[in-house]
């Protein structure tokens, strides 16, 4: 019965990341000793003083259906937390609560974009955006970026991408899949490009702000001529160690929020009502309350990043954010390993996960068919003995 499934869901990409996290359950089960290594999730348990608040929550009996768009002073919270994060004046009219971050990218999608819109998206990118934009009826553009520039988008690149048709650019920093980071001044260039093209909106997902080694964050928002025109996409999965909470929020201008809030009432209706009680606790604490968590990820970086370099045909930069690495593995690209022919990334992640029992996910999945995206958001012994695995089979 499955050619009655719409053509929307059958012309869908199942998500790589989530797919691979889900063969390597399957392998577990079948005795397997898989490490994994390729969900984007911290392994840290959320701090007690997050879980306190959510059981108070539940003792104060929060449990009706909580506003389409977010309870009031959550979203004071996340405003307040705007401002002394991103230096952003967002009003509670222009922000919008959702079910994760995933949903306030989705929102923004629906309520932008028309058939036939361009989005840019600097490759590689975080697995859904290009899915998300065509269920918009929009149309992905990827721009590829090279590891010799850190994976980050050139003004010259984005000029260069821009038609009659473009209508939004979609990013991340700190990015997924490559953990670059753009700075103030690499954020200033982009913007001097859309400055002669004011119909074009941005989105930016600012998820991983907090795990950043580089010395600071910077939101395109904050740039001159850029609040009014883009959409400050966030949440508290990564750096809270809050992933099965869900949820995420946007900064946006209110008619942007307006319409997500529409959006959200006919699908969704209000996030969980604890996950947001909780939400509040979370945003007000200083972000020292999680640096241990921050320091623990730049110290895995060096150690994938030094295990790794030992190893023959990967071609590594140094990632200033997020908890991944994105090395550039083309050179095993026409070898054979172990009977095995690899032709592309796709082949080498899953060489590795049948070979190696080390799940990883290709970087075709985000945009750049030469690289593979390893997530170090493991312990170090698992990180350590999976690399010694994958040096042991290439």
């Amino acid at each position: 019965m499955s050619n009655h499934l719409s053509d929307r869901i059958k012309n869908m990409s199942t998500s790589a990341t989530l797919a691979m996290a889900a063969k390597a359950r399957e392998l577990r089960n079948e005795g397997k000793d898989i490490i994994g290594l390729s969900l984007g999730e911290p392994d840290f348990n959320i701090p007690d003083f997050i879980k306190e608040s959510a059981k108070q929550a539940i003792d104060d009996n929060y449990s009706s259906y909580t506003p389409v768009d977010g309870y009031a002073d959550l979203k004071t919270a996340i405003s307040n937390k705007f401002k002394r994060d991103n230096n952003l004046d967002y009003g509670l009219n222009q922000i919008v609560v959702s079910t994760g971050a995933k949903q306030s990218l989705f929102n923004v999608a629906m309520v932008v974009l028309n058939p036939g819109d361009e989005v840019i998206l600097p490759a590689p990118y975080w697995v859904s955006y290009s899915d998300i934009v065509k269920l918009a009826e929009g149309v992905p553009v990827e721009v590829l970026t090279q590891i010799d520039t850190d994976f980050k988008m050139t003004p010259e690149q984005l000029e260069a991408a821009i038609t009659p048709k473009t209508k939004m650019l979609w990013f991340s920093s700190p990015c997924n899949p490559s953990g670059s980071v753009y700075s103030k001044e690499e954020l200033e260039g982009l913007a001097e490009v859309l400055k002669k093209h004011p119909d074009i909106y941005v989105v930016s997902d600012e998820i991983y702000e907090h795990i950043n080694f580089a010395g600071g964050h910077v939101s395109i928002a904050g740039i001159d001529g850029m609040y009014d025109r883009t959409i400050t996409v966030n949440g508290v999965s990564k750096a809270f160690a809050m992933t099965g909470w869900r949820i995420g929020y946007i900064g946006a201008p209110e008619w942007i929020a307006k319409g997500c809030t529409k959006l959200q009432g006919q699908v969704t209706s209000g996030a969980n009502a604890i996950a947001q009680r909780a939400v509040i606790t979370a945003l007000e604490a200083p972000v020292s309350k999680i640096k241990f968590m921050i320091d623990k990820f730049h110290e895995r970086r060096d150690l994938v990043l030094g295990l790794l370099g030992e190893i023959e045909g990967f071609n590594l930069n140094v990632p200033e954010g997020a908890f991944y690495v994105f090395p550039d593995i083309s050179a095993f690209f026409g070898k054979t390993l172990n009977g095995v022919t690899i032709n592309n990334a796709s082949d080498f992640s899953l060489y590795l996960l049948e070979h190696a029992n080390v799940a990883t996910v290709t970087g075709e999945a985000f945009g750049n068919p030469n690289c593979i995206r390893i997530s170090y958001a493991a312990s170090e012994k698992d990180l350590k003995e999976a690399i010694s695995r994958i040096k042991a089979v290439l």
